[in-house]
């Protein structure tokens, strides 16, 4: 399985990134078809520690191809092309291959 993991820094404004992401980029983001599974997180952040990111994205596609396919979608392009209108604290792509464990 093949895993990108979107990893949100701090916006300017966190109550507007919350509201766009949920009224706008989801609604985008659930258009795009191959993905097996979609996750996402808000940081706890801890003071003593703090994170650089405050919210976290995990798309979920069978394998290289799969995901390949979804990003490279006219829905994939599309949402991935919406992410510089919410993501004032910056934004990480990663890619990753994922292996169970439990």
């Amino acid at each position: 399985m093949e895993r990108l993991l979107v990893l949100y820094g701090h916006p300017n404004d966190p109550q507007a990134f919350d509201k766009y992401y949920e009224e706008i980029h989801i609604p985008l983001g659930k258009k795009m078809k191959g993905l097996k599974k979609w996750t996402v997180s808000k940081v706890l952040n801890d003071p003593s520690n703090p994170s650089p990111f405050y919210y976290i994205a995990d798309l979920y596609a069978e394998n290289k191809e799969a995901m390949d396919k979804v990003l490279a979608s006219p829905e994939g392009k599309k949402t991935a092309d919406d992410v510089p209108n919410f993501a004032t604290g910056g934004v990480t792509f990663l890619r990753t291959e994922v292996k169970e464990i439990i």
